[in-house]
C-alpha cells in the first residue's frame, strides 16, 4: 500500500493492517520519520524550523514509491508493505513518513524497511521548502543520503545471514 497524503496517520492502525495483510509474518519492522525542529545539527546559531512544506508531482510520486517497493519485494521475502508520505505544510514533531514491512524473518523485514527509506529519501520526487525566522529555502539533497544508497548496490543485495540468524540452534 502506497499513500501520499496531507493528513496525519495512525501508527497503531498501520501496524494492525500489516498484521492482517501478512499471512505468516514472523517479524514486522516499522519506521516513522518526524519533522525536525532544526534541519542541521544546532550549534546555537541556527533558527528553529517554523514549517516544512512538501510538494510532489501526483501520479509520478506514487509510481516512484511503488517502484521502490517492487525493488524491495524482488530482494527480500515481503508479505506486506505499507508506505505513507505526507505532503503540504508540516511542523516540528509532525509525522512525515511511515514505512512498515512484514516478513517471515526479521532480517528481511529490517533490510527491506531500511532499503525503502534509503531510496525514498534520495529517489522519490518530493521537494521540501523549509521556513525559519531567517526566511524560506528549498532543501537540497544530502550527500549522506546518496551515500546510504551505495551499500545496496555494492555486494549486499540480499544477504541471507540476517535471515539465517532467526533459525533456532
Amino acid at each position: 500500500m502506497i499513500q501520499v497524503q496531507t493528513q496525519d496517520f495512525d501508527i497503531a492502525e498501520q501496524y494492525r493492517c500489516l498484521r492482517e495483510e501478512a499471512d505468516n509474518a514472523g517479524a514486522i519492522a516499522t519506521f516513522t520519520g518526524l519533522v525536525r525542529e532544526f534541519y542541521e545539527h544546532n550549534s546555537g546559531n541556527e533558527p528553529r524550523v517554523e514549517a516544512l512544506f512538501l510538494e510532489h508531482y501526483p501520479g509520478m510520486t506514487e509510481k516512484a514509491l511503488a517502484d521502490i517497493e517492487a525493488q524491495a519485494r524482488a530482494r527480500w521475502d515481503i508479505q506486506a508493505c505499507r508506505v505513507i508520505h505526507r505532503v503540504g505544510e508540516l511542523h516540528g514533531g509532525d509525522q512525515i513518513v511511515y514505512v512498515g514491512v512484514a516478513s517471515t524473518h526479521r532480517g528481511d523485514a529490517f533490510a527491506a524497511a531500511e532499503f525503502i527509506m534509503d531510496y525514498l529519501k534520495s529517489r522519490a520526487p518530493f521537494w521540501k521548502r523549509q521556513s525559519t525566522s531567517a526566511g524560506a529555502k528549498w532543501i537540497e539533497s544530502r550527500a549522506a543520503d546518496e551515500e546510504s544508497l551505495r551499500r545496496w548496490t555494492v555486494g549486499d543485495s540480499n544477504d541471507s545471514s540476517a535471515r539465517d540468524a532467526d533459525v533456532p540452534h
